[in-house]
């Protein structure tokens, strides 16, 4: 827990002081690299030390003599939760020592999942790492900052500025936090919360029992619960940083808040002195395993990472400020006010100053009615005429979800029964299983009715932490309480399908999946890096451009971006055309744009092929090669 809480730390402080440091210094710098980390450093060694550290899971064998060093490391943990651990591993070094890699003369990828979105991260790491001014302009929308959650991106770009190329950065970063993740994973939810992560799926993976074939079963348009090691660690890059640092403040709130000293009021309080009964001296309330300011920095910084773990986060506070233990709640709402101030700054950084437009609406169902998830696996449906809405929602979350609905289900009528048999508190304190539980149903109602992301389907960022949030209560409250046998069959209904997911995707890209002509990349780079860092250029808006992947800004990227994001650019995508086919005032639509550059390249050539490009006879041209060219639009010829 103490590696855990410096690793975290070490990142969160990081990143901020590169951020701060960058605004003041108008960019980043290998001299503010060097500080960053010093001060992430520094941060790591006080939360090492500040960390409390909590008992083990399993006692580890004692013995003074040095031999039985490896063999006591070994028998701390039980057997069950190295057999996961190893699972974990294989799927890093899989997915992350290829995540971006150099096979012949192109860069690839290892997953199909990550075209669009590595190419993403790339641009913003490369245009961190380029000495811009934070918070920066937008590479892939003029008019605008950048509108992401890019702290792990921002990281990354420190990585860089140190001399750590790009593809290296990205495979030790995306190594670490698997290993955080794993171990976050297993002291929040044991091996069942491991499991859960890596084999979450429905039903559709159990297709394996007619193939015989380890297939991404899950990458199918029509199922929406993908599997979350492929579809979210690999590509949400945010992850990798707020999914440890999630769980562990779960794990410290689970650990301050309810620990066995602080059992919930009864209905019948034991009596004091005035009515005859012995005095009840008050136990003092334990502090968790985190100092508070490192509570507070993992809280309040978490926007810049990923904005859905924040939300879910501030959601069980309040369940827990609702229904907790009374005595705690000044202490939350001193996390709370103590996090208003830099949570909302950075959601002004993010958010384009607040330009940006709510992406809010009312969508019952999550994606049940989008008709690319409508009734996975009914291509020729029934009518069932009024019952069709019903039909549809059975068979959209059955083929999803599968045996989890009937267990979650189970455990919530559980915990109802069980609560009212013992007597609402009356301060309404409930223990924490409860809470934790209510706190789960309540972020999957938001998630079920509310869609916080142009595309409802990424909803499921939310999603995922009333899933994560169950599991360790689904186990001990249900499973263990089962007999051996029942526990194990239970396990193979809920795993089975994503253990064949898993391994399947994991087999997807051999040789991989190409991303950029590496020379061509190179030579861009060289050129590039002789002209001004924030200058926009006008190019062919696509996802892997030449000039994204170095990190440079361009009119507009790619409209799959641009839409995910909330941008409406469909007026501002007929004047880049316009610009590119050379008609009407196009060095004054340049100009309107902000561009003082234009690439002319085979992307360019193939989507414009009736250009007059006018550039060529009036404006000067500043660099050429195999790759195409580039043209001063403000110098003539």
């Amino acid at each position: 827990m103490k590696w855990l809480a410096a690793g975290l730390t070490f990142v969160n402080a990081a990143t901020v002081t590169a951020l701060v440091s960058g605004m003041i210094g108008h960019g980043l710098s290998r001299g503010i690299a060097v500080f960053s980390f010093l001060i992430g450093l520094i941060a790591a060694i006080f939360a090492y030390r500040g960390t409390r550290v909590e008992p083990s899971p399993a006692p580890a064998p004692s013995s003074g003599k040095p031999a039985f060093w490896a063999f006591a490391a070994f028998a701390r943990y039980r057997p069950w939760v190295w057999v996961m651990a190893g699972i974990f591993a294989i799927f890093a070094f899989r997915c992350f020592c290829w995540i971006l890699f150099i096979d012949g003369a192109e860069y690839r990828i290892q997953s199909p999942f990550n075209l669009g979105d590595l190419s993403l991260h790339l641009t913003y790491i490369n245009n961190f790492a380029s000495g811009v001014p934070l918070w920066p302009d937008n590479p892939i929308y003029v008019f605008s900052k950048i509108r992401y959650p890019a702290g792990t991106d921002l990281f990354n770009a420190l990585l860089t500025c140190l001399g750590m190329d790009v593809p290296r950065g990205l495979v030790w970063t995306g190594l670490l936090a698997c290993a955080a993740t794993c171990f976050a994973f297993y002291r929040w939810g044991g091996c069942f919360g491991i499991a859960g992560f890596l084999f979450n799926g429905g039903l559709v993976g159990f297709q394996f029992l007619r193939t015989y074939q380890f297939l991404d079963y899950q990458d199918i348009p029509s199922i929406a619960w993908k599997s979350i090691p492929l579809t979210m660690l690999v590509t949400q890059r945010g992850v990798l940083y707020a999914l440890p640092a999630g769980l562990l403040l779960l794990y410290h709130w689970r650990a301050k808040y309810f620990a066995p000293n602080q059992a919930p009021a009864m209905a019948n309080p034991p009596k004091g002195p005035s009515d005859g009964g012995p005095v009840v001296t008050p136990v003092p309330a334990p502090s968790g395993p985190l100092p508070f300011w490192l509570e507070l920095s993992l809280y309040a910084i978490m926007p810049l990472f990923h904005a859905h773990t924040f939300l879910a986060l501030s959601i069980v506070l309040a369940v827990i400020f609702l229904f907790g233990p009374a005595s705690n709640r000044r202490e939350i709402l001193t996390l709370v006010a103590s996090a208003f101030i830099p949570a909302a700054f950075i959601a002004w950084l993010i958010t384009d100053h607040f330009h940006a437009g709510s992406v809010l609406a009312f969508q019952p169902g999550w994606v049940q009615s989008d008709g690319e998830f409508l009734r996975p696996f009914s291509h020729s449906p029934k009518n069932f005429g009024v019952l069709n809405p019903f039909v549809n929602f059975l068979e959209f979350w059955i083929w999803n979800f599968g045996f989890w609905i009937p267990l979650v289900l189970g455990l919530i009528g559980w915990i109802c029964l069980r609560t009212f048999k013992s007597g609402i508190p009356r301060s309404f304190q409930l223990p924490e299983n409860t809470v934790f539980v209510l706190a789960a149903c309540v972020i999957f109602l938001l998630a079920f009715f509310v869609k916080t992301a142009p595309w409802g389907w990424d909803n499921i960022k939310i999603i995922v932490w009333a899933y994560f949030i169950i599991l360790p209560f689904l186990w001990s409250e249900l499973l263990a309480r089962w007999p051996v046998l029942l526990r194990a069959l239970v396990c193979v209904a809920l795993f089975g399908s994503g253990f064949a997911t898993l391994f399947g995707g994991m087999k997807v890209g051999r040789p991989g999946f190409g991303i950029i002509d590496r020379a061509n990349m190179d030579a861009v780079g060289v050129a590039v890096s002789k002209l001004p860092a924030e200058a926009r250029y006008a190019a062919y808006p696509t996802f892997n451009h030449l000039l994204l992947l170095q990190g440079r800004k361009v009119i507009l990227g790619y409209p799959g971006h641009l839409w995910t994001q909330g941008f409406s650019y469909s007026a501002y995508h007929e004047k880049l055309t316009t610009l590119m086919q050379g008609t009407g005032d196009w060095k004054a639509t340049a100009r309107f744009f902000g561009a003082r550059y234009l690439f002319w390249g085979q992307e360019e050539k193939t989507h414009f092929p009736q250009s007059t490009r006018p550039w060529e006879k009036e404006s000067k041209l500043v660099a050429t090669g195999a790759w195409g060219a580039i043209y001063d639009l403000e110098a003539p010829k």
